[in-house]
């Protein structure tokens, strides 16, 4: 996970300092800290499983990067972009879904939220004019539909594919 942290951020370069950072499926809030460590304003932290929703407020605490700018939110990514997420409010979301989620009572029926991610309006329209998503996904799932969204970069590390992607021209006007 640090090779792939460093990777990302070694891509992203300058685009870091005093960005508006969302960290969707925060999990231990990694990115979103890795981000606020290297000069982000702020950052917003969604994640819905609540122990690890206590985590990230732990890790932040321990870095002494909470404070104003910084919100851990304790519910699903899509409600959440659904009810709180304001136009051009992100100038980088980071988005780490779970592969693949088995939504029962059919193992068969199997969510793939990397393409729910790319597909949900919220997203896009939280990005300002030059976001950024970076997208985590299975590197031996198939790519997500892109839609309206052009890929800037595509790397493999490991078991995990990480996508920085922009909405297209046509998605951003």
């Amino acid at each position: 996970m640090d090779r792939v942290r460093g990777a990302i951020f070694s891509s992203l370069g300058d685009r870091v300092p005093d960005a508006r950072v969302l960290d969707l499926f925060a999990g231990s809030g990694a990115l979103g800290i890795e981000a606020l460590s290297r000069g982000a304003a702020s950052a917003a932290f969604v994640e819905q499983h609540g122990p690890t929703a206590g985590l990230i407020r732990k890790n932040l605490h321990s870095t002494r990067l909470e404070g104003a700018g910084v919100s851990v939110q304790q519910m699903d990514a899509f409600r959440f972009l659904d009810l709180y997420a304001p136009e051009e409010s992100a100038d980088l979301i980071f988005a780490d879904p779970p592969y693949l989620k088995d939504t029962r009572p059919s193992a068969a029926d199997l969510v793939n939220l990397a393409d729910a991610v790319l597909a949900h309006p919220k997203v896009s329209s939280a990005l300002g004019d030059e976001g950024l998503l970076i997208l985590e996904c299975e590197r031996r799932q198939p790519l997500p539909s892109l839609g309206s969204w052009e890929i800037c970069s595509d790397r493999n590390y490991g078991e995990s594919r990480i996508l920085i992607l922009r909405r297209t021209l046509s998605m951003a006007s």
